[in-house]
């Protein structure tokens, strides 16, 4: 059985929280606006930011089916002040869910030079570069239109004999496509060491192991030539300076997580250490690319 009810983000945690005290199997949080103009992209790259729920977050339960939820709903309602019309209940069919899950991911095209691929898929093209990436610990597996941008930014400049950085590397999906368009040298940091767990197995996956990952904590005085920093907008107005200081003079850098509403903003924040090119755009996101000035 699933239960299912839309709260503000405030009482969000306290929510799941009490849920699992009612012996819920499991518990997920979403944006009750997904894949609409009011969706929030929130991933929690920033240590210093505490908003890790949305404005009307969905949480959704999973318990036994023979669990009577009647006493669940009650308990929601007597604790939070959330009205029983509010709260969704609905039967959950027997499923093998490993392969729902999996089925659910498939290959994806980023363009003519580049396929993500889910270990449970045959690789499409043997004549591409297949990045084999499976769905993990780890922002990035290549479907959120913010990596897509990047990916395409990255086959579409010259990266032989370049250092690149992958700055909040996440899964390591960028920098592993660096390395196998040719970059001389990567690297990849995020605050996250679970992030950094993850993309090192994901580069030993793709046989691309040599890529350097750290934690931001470990910090290095190494410039590169290419910085990609596919993050969140408030985000990246604060790393600025350090974006600046991580790229050499006449490198690039491509900004995302970002959307095109902000894209001026951030654009006005970068302008005085950055001469920006031509952005690029897929469903209201933006990617963002500049050369640094001498």
């Amino acid at each position: 059985m699933s239960l299912s009810l839309i709260v503000d983000d405030d009482i969000a945690q306290s929510i799941g929280d009490h849920l699992i005290e009612l012996d819920a199997l499991s518990l997920n949080f979403s944006d009750s606006d997904l894949d609409t103009q009011n969706e929030i992209a929130i991933f929690g790259e920033d240590p210093d930011d505490h908003e890790r729920y949305w404005k009307n977050t969905k949480v959704m339960a999973l318990f036994q089916n023979d669990r009577t939820l009647t006493e669940v709903i009650n308990s929601i309602h007597n604790e939070f002040n959330i009205h029983i019309d509010q709260i969704q209940v609905e039967s959950v069919a027997e499923k093998d869910w490993v392969k729902e899950t999996q089925s659910q991911f498939k290959p994806i095209q980023i363009n003519d030079k580049i396929w993500i691929i889910p270990s449970w898929h045959k690789t499409k093209n043997n004549n591409t570069i297949n990045i084999h990436l499976d769905p993990g610990l780890a922002f990035g597996t290549g479907s959120h239109p913010t990596t897509k941008l990047c990916l395409d930014w990255l086959t579409k400049i010259d990266l032989i004999d370049k250092s690149v950085l992958d700055y909040g590397c996440g899964s390591g999906i960028l920098a592993i496509a660096a390395e196998k368009l040719g970059a001389k040298s990567v690297a990849g940091t995020d605050i996250d060491p679970q992030a950094i767990t993850a993309s090192h197995q994901n580069a030993e996956n793709n046989q691309t192991s040599a890529i350097n990952f750290y934690t931001s904590d470990e910090s290095t005085n190494d410039l590169y030539d290419i910085v990609v920093a596919n993050i969140l907008s408030r985000t990246l107005k604060v790393l600025e300076p350090l974006i600046h200081s991580k790229c050499k003079p006449q490198g690039r850098i491509a900004l995302s997580g970002i959307l095109q509403s902000q894209e001026n903003e951030i654009k006005e924040i970068y302008a005085d250490n950055f001469i920006f090119e031509d952005s690029l755009y897929q469903d209201g996101w933006v990617c963002m690319t500049a050369l640094k000035k001498s």
